[in-house]
């Protein structure tokens, strides 16, 4: 496995909608192991193929507390086929947005349907957290970032301060 470069906002590829996975072949499964050793490794709870710039419909999930053993969740063409008519709001961030946070309001639980790492259709429900971390990395897969999902004057701030600490960087 091998850590892979997480794409910081804003920049382009992380508005461009992905390719559904017509299988998961090897290549899909070494880049779902990737993502997961990445995401663990940047302390995140959920990454999405465009995160580390590829344009698969591809996210990783694993919501475990740090005292329960590790739960993660690997999709390929993530499809929510329920929602609830409840919402919830909590607390996002995102590691290509990172240190920002805004409340999102989503439904409270949701039914999906996605490809696993053994190219097995699996339906589950979710809700809670779990919910709303595939809903955001879903949401990825569409060229959304959880900004979108908040006033222009909060997004812009964020986005701006984030342009700023990228210039900052390549000038060192």
């Amino acid at each position: 496995m091998a850590l892979m470069p997480i794409i910081i906002a804003p920049d382009a590829r992380l508005k461009i909608k992905t390719k559904p996975v017509d299988h998961v072949d090897a290549a899909v499964k070494t880049l779902m192991d990737n993502m997961l050793e990445t995401m663990y490794a940047a302390n995140g709870i959920g990454l999405a193929a465009p995160q580390v710039g590829d344009m698969r419909s591809v996210i990783v999930v694993d919501c475990a507390r740090q005292a329960e053993n590790p739960a993660p969740i690997k999709m390929a063409n993530p499809e929510i086929i329920a929602v609830s008519p409840n919402d919830n709001t909590h607390e996002e961030g995102c590691l290509s947005l990172p240190e920002h946070y805004a409340d999102v309001v989503r439904p409270d639980s949701i039914t999906l349907r996605y490809l696993n790492e053994n190219n097995k259709i699996v339906e589950i429900d979710a809700d809670g957290i779990l919910a709303t971390c595939i809903q955001h990395e879903m949401d990825h897969l569409e060229g959304i970032l959880f900004v979108d999902h908040i006033s222009a004057l909060k997004r812009n701030m964020i986005l701006r301060k984030l342009k700023k600490v990228k210039k900052q960087v390549a000038e060192t």
